[in-house]
């Protein structure tokens, strides 16, 4: 018999001490892969969503809400920005291009968002089919967009007021889907785009029933791109303090983000690392029992003609198979666990996949196997020194 073979029979020999070892290793490992997949998604989309934006411009008030409702789409703006001011702004010679954003509807929960041609510039888009708007109330949509709502070229709907929820429809005007983006990887695969006139006609026709007065146009925020480094230095600061809008950097914001994400992945990090050494240990305890009561065996084995170093193997292994089996179930269950967290999750810009797999997995079964051999080696170094004229003699 191999002493794989061996190995495998004496391991569930014990099948209650066996399984809750792999329970242990495969909990510990669970929640690595988790915290692994989810903060490289995370910040994945961070950067993907942001890396062409150098500032964005809207009204004061808090810099990472401005980020994270004009670039990620999942907060409430910070308010209304006017438009002539925001004009000024965009013409300013620190801009090199700069698209403006008018939001305050959508289709079922999906922003509807109105821009125009340097919004296309600054995220490189390309439609797969149709073409880009051109009139008021034409829209070309997202490819995420396209396949969740079943939209195809021509198809008509009708967007709702505000940023979630479909109560306050408005019936006066329909969209057309002109476009379908080809998939960018990125937060505009989720994003309904048309020009800024729809939006703002929409809205004229909601406060109409409110207010006889003319209201001055305004926008949600300003997408930025600079002409020179320079401009990083001074831009910001010139907003901020001659104006009555704020600046806010992509890439500060999305660290500060990150970084608070952060604290928790640490401490769950350290909780996973703990479960982890528990498992060594016990994986430990339960293959130095199991080798005292099996001494006389080992050494029944030795007379046999099996030679130390095939015992040596042979509990080496055990550490190992219990390891490799706990690791690898660890890791398709943090995939599942992951794949079920994003299949609830409402919001389709910061969904997570289970469905994603990564090379620093890997680590964790050299972590795995590390584990094993660990635990096992001091059972192992005594099956290898055992004294069979002693064992023998004892029983």
């Amino acid at each position: 018999m191999s002493p794989l073979k061996i190995s495998w029979k004496s391991l569930w020999s014990k099948p209650l001490s066996a399984a809750l070892n792999i329970m242990l290793i495969a909990f510990g490992t669970g929640i690595l892969t988790i915290l692994l997949l989810a903060s490289t998604q995370i910040s994945d989309k961070l950067e993907n969503n942001a890396k062409d934006i150098d500032v964005v411009v809207g009204a004061k008030g808090s810099p990472l809400q401005l980020i994270l409702s004009s670039i990620y789409y999942i907060d409430f703006p910070t308010g209304n920005i006017p438009l002539k001011e925001a004009m000024e702004l965009a013409h300013n010679p620190l801009v090199k291009r700069a698209a403006p954003l008018a939001l305050g509807d959508n289709y079922n929960g999906v922003r509807i968002v109105g821009t125009d041609s340097n919004f296309v510039r600054i995220y490189g888009l390309k439609v797969a089919a149709g073409k880009f708007w051109q009139k008021d109330f034409e829209t070309t949509i997202g490819s995420a967009v396209a396949k969740a709502e079943k939209l195809k070229i021509g198809d008509h709907f009708y967007g709702a007021h505000g940023l979630t929820g479909s109560t306050d429809v408005h019936k006066s005007h329909q969209y057309t889907v002109n476009g379908i983006l080809e998939p960018q990887g990125n937060v505009t695969d989720n994003l309904i785009l048309t020009n800024v006139g729809s939006v703002w006609k929409m809205h004229e026709e909601h406060d109409h029933h409110h207010e006889e007065t003319e209201q001055p146009k305004e926008l949600t925020s300003l997408l930025i791109q600079y002409r020179s480094p320079m401009s990083v230095a001074m831009f910001p600061r010139m907003v901020n303090e001659t104006t009555n809008m704020q600046a806010a950097a992509p890439a500060q914001e999305s660290t500060r983000l990150f970084s608070l994400i952060g604290v928790g992945v640490d401490t769950l990090q350290w909780f996973a690392v703990l479960i982890m050494l528990i498992a060594a240990i016990s994986v430990f305890v339960n293959l130095y029992n199991s080798l005292k009561e099996r001494s006389y065996d080992l050494a029944i084995m030795r007379i046999l003609g099996a030679s130390k170093t095939k015992l040596f193997v042979i509990v080496i292994a055990e550490g190992i198979m219990l390891t490799v089996v706990g690791t690898l179930l660890g890791v398709l269950l943090g995939h599942l666990v992951l794949q079920i967290i994003g299949s609830y999750q409402e919001s389709g810009q910061a969904k997570l996949s289970g469905l994603v797999f990564m090379n620093k997995e890997l680590y964790l079964f050299v972590a795995g196997l590390m584990i094993g051999i660990f635990a096992a080696i001091i059972p192992a170094v005594q099956a290898y020194r055992s004294n069979i004229s002693k064992i023998l003699s004892k029983n």
